[in-house]
Parts: C-alpha cells; structure tokens; sequence
C-alpha cells in the first residue's frame, strides 16, 4: 500500500448508502428501520477502471496470473491478504529489531516479497476463481493497506534509522494521498494506481533498495550529516505533496466542470 491493491475495484452507482442512512436518521429508533446489511444489499456497484501505467505493470500482469493459476485449491483470496497484512507487520518488526541488530534490515526485503505476494496475487485469485466480493474486498484490502503502511513506519521510526517525525510525516502524506484516490474512486470512477510511472511493486523495489543502502550506510552527508532514510524519505514526501495537489486541483476541475450548475 498501495502505499496501493489489485482487488477489483467497484464504484457505488446508485444513491450512497450514507445518502440513504441521512434521509431515515430521523426515523432511526422505529421498528421498520433497516439495518446497515440490508442497505448494503440494496446498492448497486460497477466496476471502476484501473489505471495501471507503472514500470513493471506488463511483467507483473503476467507473473501473477501465472501464480494464481497454480495455487492449491484450498488457498483462497482472504488467506493472500491476510499474508500481506502480516508480512507488513513483519517488516515492521524487523525494522525495530534493526535498532539493536542491524542485519534485521535485510531481512525486511524478504518480507517485502512476501507482501508483494499476498498483497497482489489477492485479487488476481478472486477474479480467476470468478470469487469476486466488490463491497468486501475494496473496504478489507484498504483497511489492511492503511494498517500495513502504518506497522512499517512505526518500526522505521523505532529502528533508529529514520527520525520519528519523519515517520509521522511521511505517513501522513501517504493518507492524504490515499485519500484523494479513494474519493476520486467513488466521485470519478477511476482508480489510479501509479504515478510518475511508479506504483506499489516499484515503490517496494525502491523501499528494499533503500534497506541495503542504509545498512551499508546508515547517514548521508548531504548538506550536513543527517540519517540516509530521512533524506531520502523528505525527498518522497515532497514527492508524495506535489502528486497529492495536482491530484486534487485536477479532480475538483473535472466534478466542477461535470456537475457544472449554469446560473439563469
């Protein structure tokens, strides 16, 4: 997280359950008010295109159906996920072990790969097994993402290899970002997956990159001395700012225009 997920991602198209919740909270406390499943089943979702324009989208396309078509049968998507989720708080450990074993740093990368695993091959199984649950997948495989991303700064900031309020900000921006492409989702009915060419796989490529370079050396000295990962995670911040304005300068024309109301 993605940091971004390969669920199939589905877009509610007829009236927002919330929509529907406000127009009977008046009526909230009688007998006939249904109940939040039932509203569920009352909305209708269509599939929201994914635009998938990273580096390796291609080769990872194929690799992961490739993976998928071989799994056991017993293996199904929530059993991916949930790999993916611990595989981030793994990570997330190792991270903080690293602060009195360095070597742990390392082995971060392997659980990068396991994430990679989990987190990607989910969806790619649901949709080839035709195992498909728009509602369930799109809010677990976010929530499991957000909670991901969180373990992983927690260790960083507790590996003694990135400053704590590095971490916080970094983490920050990320949901900012998060955010905007889930309302974007919702509101535009597309759901961007890459930026600048890069998307989740590169992002933990450059992430496992970043692991052996801070192993190695663990401070930069760049424009001072000051620690490898928070340079370079100040860098990806910055990055992570721009991406998120734009975004939203670029969203807010396209439902202005779209729902633009002419005044007589």
């Amino acid at each position: 997280m993605t940091p971004v997920n390969e669920i199939s991602i589905k877009l509610a198209a007829s009236k927002p359950i919330a929509a529907a919740i406000g127009e009977r909270a008046g009526s909230a406390s009688q007998p006939d008010s249904p109940a939040p499943a039932a509203l569920v089943g009352k909305s209708e979702f269509k599939t929201a295109p994914r635009l998938q324009t990273s580096l390796t989208a291609a080769v990872e396309r194929r690799a992961l159906n490739y993976l998928a078509a071989r799994l056991p049968e017993w293996v199904n998507s929530d059993h991916l996920t949930l790999l993916g989720l611990v595989a981030m708080i793994a990570a997330g450990v190792c991270y903080g072990a690293a602060r009195w074993w360095p070597p742990a740093m390392l082995i971060v990368n392997l659980w990068l790969v396991v994430n990679w695993f989990g987190d990607s091959l989910d969806g790619t199984l649901a949709r080839l097994r035709d195992r498909q649950r728009p509602r369930y997948g799109f809010y677990v495989d976010h929530i499991v993402d957000a909670l991901g991303i969180l373990a992983l700064l927690c260790g960083l900031a507790l590996s003694g290899y990135m400053s704590g309020l590095v971490a916080l900000a970094f983490l920050v921006a990320y949901f900012l970002l998060s955010i905007d492409i889930y309302l974007a989702t919702y509101t535009i009915g597309a759901f961007r997956m890459a930026y600048c060419k890069l998307g989740p796989t590169e992002l933990r490529i450059l992430l496992a990159i970043g692991n052996v370079a801070a192993f190695l050396h663990p401070r930069a000295h760049l424009f001072g001395d000051h620690l490898l990962f928070d340079v370079s995670t100040l860098i990806a911040i910055a990055a992570l700012a721009g991406i998120t304005i734009t975004s939203i300068v670029r969203n807010t024309v396209t439902l202005y225009r779209t729902e633009m109301i002419n005044d007589k």
